[in-house]
């Protein structure tokens, strides 16, 4: 298939998953799902598995064969993380203070645990590094809808979704700070670097631990220099298109280096890249709203699809509908034990603890991002990915309508007004 075929594949993905995106987004859903849901329709699942129809008669996309299709998609998921990181306020985090931190982390080492359990219980044979990765998969959090009803309920200026927003930005960064540490222990990206293949040939644990540090401490090293630099070239040249454009380079770079040389996934350089760069705030808000419009108009609907695409019914089978079940209900059930519970702890009155452990069960894009490195890496089965479309599906559902639920008739918090409320600005929605 050459590049002029390609284009058609790219105005079906793009016009059906959009079509797709917004009849989702009318019932409360997320966008993404839609461009999953496309690239099922579109892909051989459907057509090959139910109808029987070959893949290609109906539509003209036969699978993630075509290397124009998988370069777009990897380049949507590094966009995804890039942003995610330009997105993330280091001092919103120090500001936080520790009863965000020690909600997020009690967050992550529950759901972690806890799929480590269910794994060891479902897939006894697959060993510990997939067990550990089906709990790494569990840590995820997307607030986006939670940020939605919270702002629709009037409460997202209150303590409990301040909390929420500031215990997801910490739950991210810890979420992207075991997947490295998962996929350079159980070796599924020290075959794409050379140089820790070298200095690391029996793949010794310890060996790789410090060198995912080495990583980090170039990354910060490193990134204390392009800081200084964006922040010359912000005060030269402020809001110019260069500053977007070498913002995608120090992504690519930080991506590049981190999976090539220090075996570490190219989504934790290009998140870390987004961190370094999110620093510089002005330039980096600018930057950020210049990617998105690049990554949701091409690149990151592509990589959705790709999901969709890619899904198979073959192998499903009554064991593995067993897990499905298992791993959505511990994967929601953890969170809102996790969060909520540590919310308790700290004094928090029970139905305030409830809202922040239901604000953190929503997955989206970091879930289905980790899946996707999983089967790369070999660490987790094909016929599984049906599974984390179905958590995301179900965890986007039940967050609103439990939120709901919970603030029914509560008036005890009064959200202080926003500077747009204040000044009578009106945003309008828009798809």
């Amino acid at each position: 298939m050459d590049a002029i075929d390609f284009l058609l594949q790219l105005s079906l993905i793009l016009f059906t998953g959009k079509i797709l995106g917004i009849l989702l987004r009318r019932i409360g859903l997320p966008q993404v799902l839609g461009y999953i849901l496309a690239g099922i329709f579109l892909g051989p699942a459907i057509w090959e598995m139910i109808f029987d129809i070959p893949a290609g008669s109906i539509v003209p996309i036969t699978a993630m064969d075509n290397p124009y299709l998988k370069a777009f998609a990897e380049v949507g998921v590094i966009f995804v993380m890039f942003t995610a990181g330009l997105e993330t306020n280091l001092k919103d985090i120090r500001s936080a203070g520790m009863q965000s931190f020690l909600i997020a982390l009690l967050g992550v080492l529950i759901p972690l645990g806890a799929g480590i359990g269910i794994g060891a219980l479902f897939l006894p044979e697959s060993g510990f590094f997939t067990w550990l990765f089906i709990g790494v998969i569990m840590t995820a959090t997307s607030v986006g809808i939670t940020v939605e009803v919270l702002r629709e309920l009037g409460k997202l200026q209150t303590r409990v979704g301040t909390i929420i927003l500031s215990a997801a930005i910490i739950d991210d960064v810890l979420g992207i700070i075991v997947l490295a540490i998962a996929l350079s222990l159980s070796g599924a990206n020290s075959s794409t670097s050379a140089v820790l293949s070298a200095i690391n040939p029996n793949n010794e644990a310890w060996i790789s631990i410090i060198w995912i540090l080495a990583f980090f401490v170039f990354a910060v090293g490193v990134g204390f220099g392009i800081s200084k630099l964006f922040k010359y070239i912000e005060k030269k040249t402020p809001h110019t298109r260069r500053i977007p454009i070498l913002s995608i380079a120090v992504c690519f770079a930080y991506a590049y280096i981190a999976e090539k040389v220090f075996g570490v996934a190219d989504i934790t350089g290009a998140f870390i890249a987004g961190v370094v760069l999110s620093t510089r705030h002005d330039s980096a808000e600018y930057t950020d709203r210049k990617v998105t419009i690049n990554s949701y108009t091409v690149f990151a609907p592509i990589f959705f699809a790709s999901i969709g695409i890619k899904i198979t019914f073959a192998g499903l089978s009554l064991d593995v509908l067993w897990f499905a079940l298992a791993f959505v209900a511990v994967a929601i059930a953890t969170k809102i034990i996790g969060c909520g519970g540590m919310a308790k702890a700290m004094g928090f009155k029970w139905k305030d603890s409830a809202r922040v452990g239901v604000g953190m069960i929503a997955r989206g894009e970091v879930a289905l991002i980790v899946m996707e490195k999983g089967i790369a890496g070999g660490l987790i089965g094909a016929q599984y990915r049906a599974i984390v479309v179905m958590l995301v599906l179900v965890s986007s559902l039940l967050a609103p309508i439990l939120l709901k639920i919970l603030y029914r008739n509560d008036k005890t918090e009064h959200p202080l007004p926003t500077k747009e409320q204040l000044d009578g600005v009106q945003y309008e929605q828009t798809n």
